[in-house]
């Protein structure tokens, strides 16, 4: 059963997963740290290019199917016009001002 974005108990994975829903570019880059980072498949990528490929030119979109950690750790399917729908799961880590210093992400 799918948990909607505004149930998610974690305040900014709730509004990282609005910024992919609502394709809001400008919310999202807020969200991150300066210096962030992420990883897909195990792999460190350029956060923004994998991020323009990945979700905003391909129009990215979560549904999330649980969480854990405290909503830092998400499992969901996550589809876009690229790549299709798939099972992945997305892994936060938030700095205590609030934006997210790291997110993993890779199939599940």
């Amino acid at each position: 059963m799918t948990i909607q974005p505004a149930k998610l108990s974690d305040p900014v994975v709730r509004a990282f997963v609005n910024a992919v829903n609502s394709h809001d570019r400008e919310g999202f880059m807020a969200l991150l740290a300066p210096d962030a980072t992420m990883s897909d498949d195990g792999s460190d990528r350029d956060l923004a290019d994998w991020t323009d490929r990945e979700i905003f030119s391909s129009h990215g979109h979560m549904e999330v199917d649980n969480e854990s950690a405290g909503g830092r750790v998400l499992l969901a399917r996550y589809r876009n016009d690229t790549w299709g729908e798939m099972r992945t799961k997305w892994t936060f880590t938030v700095r205590d001002d609030g934006r997210i210093s790291r997110f993993e992400t890779g199939q599940a």
